[in-house]
């Protein structure tokens, strides 16, 4: 799979992976709090998660985007640095379907990052000069009723539960699986 288009928006710009974000990435798997939310139970080396770095951007099925802050002084990019990243995997051509996954970094969470980031993936998504999909899906922890809502203010429906699926400790927790549609997509006019 080809790397992914660079997408900006107001606040964040997404690009591919590069081997500078090892460090930033490395701190994504190391956040108790982000590990929880998203049902990570893995753990990865240092050298693991700069090979998936590394690697990542020619993994078929799937486009993966650091989100970065992309600060631009007079159109000169003056900050790159990785605030989270989100990714578009299981990508399947004949259904137009993918699946999509969101991870920040713990100062960057409810500040509208990840909304952006969200907005213009779907954005490119659904486009027809982009991967023209039909249905965009993922799955939120029931413990997670923050982000539930936010890809419900995004357009996401609830489709359904996955009960039990993800472990919490010493319990277990559902997962609510959600989807959009390609003509339930409402686009930004200031996406870019």
């Amino acid at each position: 799979m080809a790397r992914g288009p660079e997408l900006a928006g107001e606040l964040v710009r997404l690009r591919p992976f590069v081997e500078s974000d090892a460090e930033r990435a490395w701190e994504l798997v190391q956040d108790p709090e982000g590990l929880r939310l998203t049902g990570t139970t893995a753990s990865f080396t240092r050298e693991q998660i700069a090979a998936w770095v590394r690697d990542v951007p020619e993994r078929p099925g799937r486009y993966d985007w650091a989100i970065t802050s992309g600060v631009r002084r007079d159109g000169e990019l003056v900050s790159d640095e990785m605030l989270g990243e989100i990714v578009l995997n299981d990508l399947d051509d004949d259904a137009l379907s993918a699946n999509l996954r969101l991870n920040m970094l713990p100062n960057y969470r409810g500040r509208g990052y990840g909304r952006e980031a969200i907005r213009l993936v779907l954005g490119h998504a659904f486009a027809a000069d982009g991967l023209g999909l039909h249905r965009v899906s993922l799955d939120v922890l029931d413990i997670n009723p923050r982000a539930q809502m936010l890809y419900e203010s995004i357009g996401f429906t609830v489709e359904g539960r996955l009960r039990e699926v993800y472990r919490d400790g010493d319990r277990w927790t559902d997962a609510i699986v959600m989807s959009i549609l390609e003509h339930e997509w409402e686009p930004d006019s200031d996406a870019v």
